[in-house]
């Protein structure tokens, strides 16, 4: 299968780094326009010249701005009004006790990994309605659904999106958009890179080894037995904005290497 998506324009939020960047790259080498995101106007510029170098002649803009704010969702937005893919990947974690987290933190979480997706949905949707064309993609995760005891707040918002999703799934039924949920497992991104690095004292042990490590100590219902690279699952991120993937919609795609224990 050749996925070809020229002549198309994706936004892709949180992507400077990990799973955002990963299909940032897969989307732009299958011929769309790429809008990476991030905070910082450094880290863009860096992930703009990885994918320029990783993708000959890749068609790519930045936008600089944290999108936990409803003023620079606002901000992308005017800055780019249309566009016929968008991955909502933006997103933060981290462990903390249920009973030490605060409102702000469940406020800050909230607006990031959820308002962000939304905002953006409602804003792009229309466009892609009336032109009967376009793909929205969720990043939830296997902690939506297997909520962490030391991640509350975090497996909450991974559960809210996949809500989100498939009821936009549902609002946007005889159309040619579609809206999907892609749920990773471990993942060894720059933010899972740090956790692990703080979870072992053996210097000698590869990045691989520790994820390893930790997926059997965490996750032992995992299948494949090992954490997953951001390319394994940017390829399905890039499949659920294909044409071929034009049946797919409402669906919740785990690529968490069997974590969640169940057949459907």
């Amino acid at each position: 299968m050749r996925i070809d998506l020229s002549g198309m324009k994706a936004v892709v939020t949180g992507s400077t780094g990990g799973i955002g960047l990963a299909s940032a790259k897969g989307l732009a080498a299958a011929g769309a326009t790429v809008v990476v995101n991030g905070r910082k106007p450094d880290h863009v510029d860096k992930a703009l010249a990885g994918v320029k170098e990783a993708v000959s002649g890749a068609q790519i803009e930045g936008f600089v701005g944290d999108l936990g704010s409803a003023e620079d969702c606002g901000a992308l937005v005017s800055a780019h009004p249309e566009c016929d893919i968008l991955v909502n990947n933006v997103g933060i974690f981290g462990p903390q006790d249920f009973f030490e987290t605060s409102d702000e933190v469940w406020t800050k979480f909230f607006e990031t990994n959820v308002m962000s997706g939304v905002r953006l949905s409602r804003a792009y949707l229309p466009g892609m309605r009336d032109k009967d064309w376009g793909r929205v993609v969720f990043l939830s995760s296997e902690s939506g659904l297997n909520i962490p005891a030391d991640m509350i707040h975090y497996g909450f918002t991974k559960t809210a999106v996949l809500s989100i999703a498939r009821g936009l799934a549902k609002r946007m039924a005889g159309t040619g958009v579609t809206v999907n949920s892609v749920l990773p497992g471990p993942t060894l991104s720059e933010g899972v890179a740090e956790m692990l690095k703080s979870e072992t004292n053996d210097p000698n042990k590869s990045l691989e080894e520790v994820g390893v490590d930790f997926v059997k100590k965490n996750r032992p219902s995992s299948i494949i037995q090992r954490a997953a690279r951001v390319e394994e699952v940017a390829n399905m991120i890039v499949y659920a904005c294909s044409k071929e993937a034009s049946a797919t919609t409402g669906a919740a795609l785990r690529v968490d290497g069997g974590v969640v224990d169940s057949i459907a």
